[in-house]
C-alpha cells in the first residue's frame, strides 16, 4: 500500500510558521520526526482510549488487536512537539505515512495547553466510522464485549509487541524519556 501524501498545510488550517503536534500514544515516546522543542501538554474535549481495531500493529485480520485513539469527551495529557517551519511539509508527510494509511483518524487542530501558554496543535482524532469496541460499531466484524477488552488488549500480540507494552509506555512516559527519544531539528 502506498502511503498517502499529506495535504498542503493551508488546507488543514495551519498558518505559516512553526507547527505544534500533539502526541498522546506512541508519538510521545517515538515521534519519528525532527522537532525544535517539546512540552507537556493537555487538551480538553478528547480522551485517550484503546478504541481502534488494528491488524497492522496488533492482532491478525481475523482477530484485530486494539490501538490508542483520541475519542470525544474528557481531557488528555500528552506531549506537544514544536516543528520548525522549514520542516513542516516533511513532518506532515511522515505523519500521514504513519497515521493516515487507513481512514481511521481525522487530522484536526486542537487547543492545547502548555505550561506557559496555549497553542493550536495538530492531533489525530478517531473518525466516526472507526472501530469503537465499547459501543459495538465496528463495521468489519464483531466487536468484543466491553468486559473482554482488557483481556484482548493483553493477549493480542504482533510486532511491535503485545498491547500492554505501548499502554504501559504511554502511562509511564516522562518528559525526560521523550526528550531522549526525539530528534531535535
Amino acid at each position: 500500500m502506498t502511503s498517502p501524501r499529506a495535504p498542503h498545510p493551508s488546507t488543514l488550517g495551519i498558518a505559516p510558521g512553526d507547527l505544534w503536534v500533539f502526541g498522546y500514544g506512541s508519538l510521545m515516546w517515538d515521534p519519528g520526526f525532527p522537532f525544535r522543542r517539546w512540552a507537556p501538554a493537555l487538551i480538553f474535549g478528547y480522551h485517550r482510549a484503546l478504541c481502534i481495531a488494528s491488524n497492522r500493529w496488533r492482532g491478525t485480520p481475523e482477530r484485530p488487536g486494539l490501538v490508542l485513539g483520541l475519542e470525544r469527551g474528557g481531557a488528555c495529557h500528552g506531549i506537544a512537539f514544536r516543528v520548525a517551519q522549514r520542516d513542516v511539509a516533511t513532518v506532515l508527510d511522515a505523519l500521514w505515512a504513519r497515521e493516515m494509511r487507513r481512514p481511521v483518524y481525522r487530522a484536526r487542530l486542537v487547543r492545547t495547553r502548555l505550561p506557559d501558554r496555549e497553542v493550536k496543535a495538530l492531533a489525530f482524532i478517531v473518525s466516526a466510522h472507526a472501530c469503537r469496541p465499547c459501543r459495538g460499531t465496528y463495521d468489519r466484524g464483531d466487536c468484543p464485549p466491553h468486559r473482554q477488552l482488557p483481556r484482548r488488549a493483553r493477549t493480542q500480540s504482533r510486532l511491535p509487541g503485545p498491547n500492554h507494552k505501548p499502554s504501559r509506555r504511554t502511562r509511564r512516559a516522562r518528559p525526560q524519556s521523550i526528550a531522549r527519544a526525539g530528534r531535535r531539528a
